[in-house]
Order: C-alpha cells, then structure tokens, then sequence
C-alpha cells in the first residue's frame, strides 16, 4: 500500500491502482457523475426517511415524496459531478484563491461542447443543439397527436395518453426550445455585438446551460411513470391532486428551467450595462442587444410567479397543503392568476428577441438602416410595461370577477399599438431597399407575415365577446401556433442561418436553406390556418377524439403536419452536412455593419485581439464613410487622416 499526496488530502493507493485513477475519479467530468449522482441520491434518501422516522409519518417508504425530493437531489449530484460548482465550492469550504488558467474556457475539440465550459459562443451553440433536440422530440410527439387525429375514433393512443402527448409537447417546445434556443443565440452573438471578450458571469453562464438537459429529460421521463395529462399550464386542481406523480415531474422540471433562464437573464443584464466597448452608447446598440435586454427584464421580474405557482402546486400534491384546495378553503383561481402573470409576459419573452434577430436581418439584407430606430428601442421597452397588464384576458371565462374583464381587453388591445410599430417599422426599412433573398431574409419575411396573421387573431381573442365563443377551441391552437411557431420559430430558423457561418465557420448549403423554407412556410400554413374554423365552428381543443363532421378538415390537417414534419428533417441534414463539410466562411459574408462580423469566423477564443471602439450606429448602410466599430490599427490611420 503506497500514499500519495493530492492537493491538502492523501490517497492510499493498492496493487494494481494508480494515483492517476483517483485523481480522475475526483476531477470534475463524466467519470465523477456517476458516483457523485449516488451519492446526492443517498443523502436524499436517508434525509427523508430519517426525517419521516423521527416524526413517526407513515408509510416510511412513501414513493411520491422520495420521488420529488429525488427530482431535486440527483440533479445536484450529476450537476457536481461535472463540475458545475467546483469553482464556488473552494470558496465555501475556504480553499486558497486559485489563479484562473482559462483551462475551461473554448472549444479545441467536439470533446470540450461535453463538459462545463465558460466560453459564451461554446455555451450558445450547446444551448441551441440541446434545444433542437427536445424540438424534435416534441414534434415527433406532434405527429402522434395529429395520427390519432386523422380521423374520428381511437386508432393508436388512449385518452391519457394523448394528454401527456399534448402536455409534454407544449412543455418541451416552450421551456426547452423557444425560450432557450433564443438564450443560446444570445449567448453567441451579443458579447461580439458589444465588444465584449465574454458573459460578465462565465461559470454562472455554464452552469445556466446545464440545467436544461436536467429539466428536459425530466419531462421526458415524466412518460416512465404515471404522465402527467393536465396540459402546459398545470391548472389546479387538475395538476395539484387529480393527477399522477408525472405532475411534480412537470413541477420540478419547470423550476430548472425557470433557474436556467433567471440565470442566463441577470448575465445579459450585467454583460449589456457594463461590458459595452468605448463609444457603445445605449442609442449605438444593435435592436437584438435592446431586444434582450428587455426580454431579460422580463425574466427577472416575472419568472418568480411561474415558480412559486409551481411549488404551490406541488406542495398541495405532495404535502396535502390546500392552496389551491376549494373544499379547505383554497382560491382556485389563484393559481390562474399568478401562472399568467407570467405566462403573458413569457409569450413576450419568446417573441422579444425575434423581432432583434428580425430587425438584423431586415436591415443587412435591405441594405438599407432601420426605420424609426429609436421608436423601435423604445417600443420594446412599452412591451416590457405593458405585458404585465393583460394577463387576465386568458381567463374571461374562468369565473373570475367581471369588472376585471373591460380593463384586461383594453390594455390587451394597447398592447397591439407598440407591436404594430415594429411591423410597419420593418415594412418601411424593406421599402425600396436593395432586397437579398437569401434563407435568412425569407424566414425573416415569413415571420412577419405569419406573426401579423397571429396578431390579428390575438386582437379578437383580447375581445370579450369573440373570446367568450372561440375559448378552449381550435381557434385558439391555430393564434398560439401563428404567434410561436409563424414568429418564434420563424425568427429562430432566420437567427441560426444567418450567423451559421459565424457560429461554425462554415456556408450552409443556400439550395436546401431555401427549400426549408419553402417546406416549412407552405406546410405551417396548411396545417394551422384552417384550425382558426375548426374552432369558429366549435371543435374544442386538447381532445383525442370529435364529431364526424369535423373529419375532413383533420384528416387535411394531419397530412399538412407530416408535410411539416418532413421540413425539418431538410434543416437538420444541411446543418450537420455544412458544419462538417461546408464552404470555409469568410469574416463577413454578409456584409453586415454590426462588430461580430468584423471579426474571423469562428471567432478568436476571446473575441478580440484589439478593443473596438464604437464611432456610429449599427445601421448606416447606405450612408459614405460611416462606421459602427473601429479597431486600433484603423484608429491610427483615420487619426493620420485627419492630421492631414
């Protein structure tokens, strides 16, 4: 038996052992998830069980409360296994201060996207083909639904099962794809925008990716026990005690994701107020910075709600609370109250940063600046007030008090007049530009068509009366599908094309970008328009079966999906195929005015050999001698210049 000495503590090492194999054991990585995921997973147990011992609860062994105390154990366990807090850890046990040898920061090889990494553009392309990935599982759960619904009947799945589809899906595409794929855009491009060499908070920024496979796989694995069928929003007390254990899956999942966006949020925040180069002035800031910063705002200030609904919900599930209990005295509503406080604003939190990705691509491919720019900053920020100030109009027929109903309709419909800024602002950039039809720009354009038709519809949902008719219907599916999927989605297909080359250093194939689109716009079309008279005609929504009279339409409409479907399956081989073996990309084949261009694709480890210096705005195309950046060697020469 020999002793070797590792750091302050001494490993015995037997026959046959080698230092070299415990201090891998003990290195943060996947060899330490394994034990250290056991580990957490013991402590969890033994807590609740001598807990529920001392206090004489019975059963000792009650599954559903060791299950959601597991839910929250494991997850720390495989999240310190990786090494997602070794950093702070040292700092709380009192270790001495260890200079940092940037060992954890870039990508040298695949390996590096595998492990915790503080490099913002590593973390943004982690965060968004982790996000592709739970969006294909949710539209694969998507076909199901609309096989079942090809026709009138039971043909593949029961009735519970169709409501964990339906639940799951929403789920996944809203917590763990729209709102993260926009973060993981973030994350890439708005350090460069700014000229910053990374997030203000790397290892916060890493450990905010990590938490998403964590609350993905969780809804996913809410399928092995029984699901839970109370659809995305988790209204009680359907979710709080008619349900299975599947719910609290549903519960926890949606406070790891709620932890990764408030922490990825109070990252843009600081990086955007304090880590702007000289001369980057608000009024200098590119519309996607404005659109994040808001969009962060929002996150911070409304995030909380969903959670604390959530952990009512599942105290009432798990520990026979009664916040939402009618019979002991519980508001139900309540809860429909604080999860729309939220739920508003989050449609704004994934709609935000696609009219910044929009209004980027607009302009660089109109050649032209953004009309009203100040107007358009300003309006983002009017969309932050006023978000908060409609959630009831989700509710008209909930029974909530009627003299709520006239004031939530108003500031419904108000809250159109910022949005119509945006639109026509973009219509009067494209007017008489210069117009490049290039993948980016079509989706762009696709978006705002798609997301006025989505307006529309919201406006007569806001209108009590109309609402009153079409609620819980097919009309509603058809808007929610027009605003996230005809914009979110839109605007994040426009996002990924155009800083592909960027992000990878790679030209994606522009034939197969375009017949995407194409794939896509004419198949969302087909599949969600006629919904709108499905449901003016009276067929509900979240049913897994209906009238015969409504067959024809569905039987359209799910051919429509697969059409859809089959959309992606384009996207998914041009990406994989142009990241391995695409045309090399030069700097700026855009031809874009904004700083991330103006560096090598892929950028520098650390962004920038040299500071730039802002000395104009984002969007002077068009406009002689104008500049967003400059870098110290273009300094010297324009300080030669004006010398002369």
């Amino acid at each position: 038996m020999t002793s070797v000495a590792v750091g302050h503590e001494e490993l015995h090492t037997g026959p046959g052992q080698s230092p070299r194999g415990w201090r891998r054991l003990l290195a943060p990585g996947w060899l330490r998830v394994p034990w250290m995921t056991a580990l957490f997973f013991g402590i969890g147990l033994g807590i609740t069980l001598l807990i529920r011992w001392v206090e004489g609860w019975p059963p000792l062994w009650d599954w559903q409360v060791i299950t959601t105390v597991e839910l929250a154990a494991v997850p720390f366990g495989f999240l310190a296994g990786l090494g997602g807090f070794d950093y702070w850890a040292g700092y709380a046990i009192g270790s001495p201060t260890r200079p940092d040898d940037h060992s954890g920061h870039g990508a040298h090889s695949w390996r590096d996207y595998f492990r915790v990494n503080t490099d913002h553009k590593v973390i943004g392309i982690q965060y968004l083909t982790t996000t592709i990935f739970f969006f294909v599982a949710a539209g694969l759960m998507a076909m199901i639904m609309r096989a079942e619904l090809a026709r009138p009947g039971m043909q593949f799945v029961g009735n519970q099962v169709f409501n964990e589809l339906f639940s799951v899906h929403a789920a996944l595409m809203i917590f763990l794809f729209i709102i993260p794929a926009f973060a993981g855009l973030g994350n890439f491009v708005i350090p460069l925008m700014i000229g910053a060499p990374d997030m203000a908070f790397p290892r916060l920024n890493a450990l905010s990716f990590w938490l998403l496979p964590v609350a993905g796989l969780m809804m996913l694995s809410s399928f092995l026990v029984p699901g839970f069928g109370c659809g995305w929003t988790g209204y009680a007390p359907l979710c709080s005690t008619h349900q299975e254990l599947g719910a609290v899956f549903f519960n926890m999942g949606v406070q790891w994701a709620g932890a990764s966006s408030i922490m990825t949020a109070l990252n843009f925040l600081v990086t955007i107020i304090t880590m702007r180069a000289p001369g980057m002035t608000f009024w200098r800031l590119p519309l996607l910075v404005w659109a994040n910063f808001t969009t962060s705002l929002l996150v911070v200030i409304a995030t909380p709600f969903i959670a604390g609904s959530q952990f009512m919900t599942m105290f009432d599930h798990i520990m026979h609370t009664n916040f939402f209990n009618y019979e002991a005295g519980g508001y139900v509503l309540g809860y429909q109250h604080i999860f729309w406080f939220y739920s508003h604003p989050a449609v704004y939190i994934m709609m935000l940063p696609g009219f910044g990705i929009v209004s980027e691509v607009i302009s660089t491919f109109a050649r032209k600046p953004i009309f009203g720019y100040r107007l358009m900053a300003l309006s983002l920020m009017a969309i932050l007030v006023l978000g908060f100030s409609v959630w009831a109009h989700h509710m008209f027929v909930s029974g909530m008090a009627p003299w709520l109903r006239v004031p939530m309709m108003v500031t419904s419909v108000v809250i159109a007049v910022p949005t119509g800024i945006k639109v026509f602002s973009w219509l009067a950039t494209l007017w008489e530009g210069k117009l490049n039809f290039s993948t980016p720009m079509l989706f762009a354009l696709g978006f705002v068509s798609m997301f006025v038709i989505g307006g529309l519809s919201g406006i007569y949902l806001a209108a009590v009366p109309i609402d009153i008719h079409v609620s819980d219907t097919y009309f509603v599916v058809a808007h929610i599908h027009y605003v996230l999927f005809g914009g979110s989605l839109f605007t994040i297909f426009a996002g990924i094309y155009y800083w592909f080359p960027k992000m990878t250093g790679r030209m994606y194939n522009e034939k197969l970008g375009k017949l995407h689109f194409w794939l896509t716009f004419i198949g969302f079309n087909a599949t969600f328009f006629p919904m709108h008279y499905l449901g003016i005609q009276g067929m509900p929504r979240r049913v897994s079966d209906y009238a015969p009279r409504f067959a024809d339409l569905n039987f359209f409409i799910s051919i429509a999906s697969f059409f859809l479907g089959a959309s992606t399956l384009v996207f998914l081989y041009n990406m994989i195929v142009s990241w391995v073996r695409g045309e090399p990309a030069p700097a700026n084949p855009w031809r874009a005015n904004t700083i991330e261009w103006q560096v090598s694709s892929p950028p520098p480890i650390f962004n920038f050999d040299e500071v730039p210096q802002v000395v104009g705005g984002p969007y002077e195309y068009g406009v002689p001698g104008a500049r967003h950046a400059v870098f110290n060697g273009d300094r010297v020469v324009e300080e030669e210049e004006v010398k002369a």
